[in-house]
């Protein structure tokens, strides 16, 4: 298989860059939170969320960019993300993570994200959502 991310030269595929970097991932949690607003199907994880929603904007792109090898700023202003344990508190099940996971495979697409690189992250992001899961069903 020939992609993008297989192709980088990189020993460590750096997916903040091929992304377009801050401005580009900015956009594609904006429209993430966006989504999530407008759209019916994604209630559930809405629900879990504080209203407004700026705090939860800025927490996912802080994340993201260090994860992604960008900048680590989640990590400078909160230390390490302990993501299952900062997550306990919500009620996550399948369906909130198939929500999410769907949220997100839009808002890629909404912003132009290349087939190959929606492809990686949306097999890393299923792992971390799946993990995530700590309600049955």
């Amino acid at each position: 298989m020939n992609t993008e991310v297989e192709n980088n030269e990189e020993a460590q595929v750096n997916l903040y860059e091929l992304l377009g970097g801050a401005e580009k991932l900015r956009e594609m949690v904006d429209r993430f939170y966006d989504l999530m607003e407008l759209e019916p199907e994604f209630a559930g994880i809405r629900a879990l969320h504080p209203t407004p929603m700026d705090g939860s904007r800025d927490k996912l792109f802080w994340f993201l960019s260090g994860w992604m090898g960008g900048p680590d700023l989640y990590i400078e202003q909160f230390g390490h993300p302990r993501l299952r344990a900062r997550h306990l508190p919500y009620a996550i099940a399948s369906s909130e993570r198939d929500q999410w996971l769907r949220c997100m495979a839009w808002a890629m697409q909404d912003v132009g994200v290349s087939e190959d690189l929606q492809q990686h992250l949306m097999q890393s992001f299923y792992q971390t959502a799946d993990w995530m899961r700590n309600r049955p069903g």
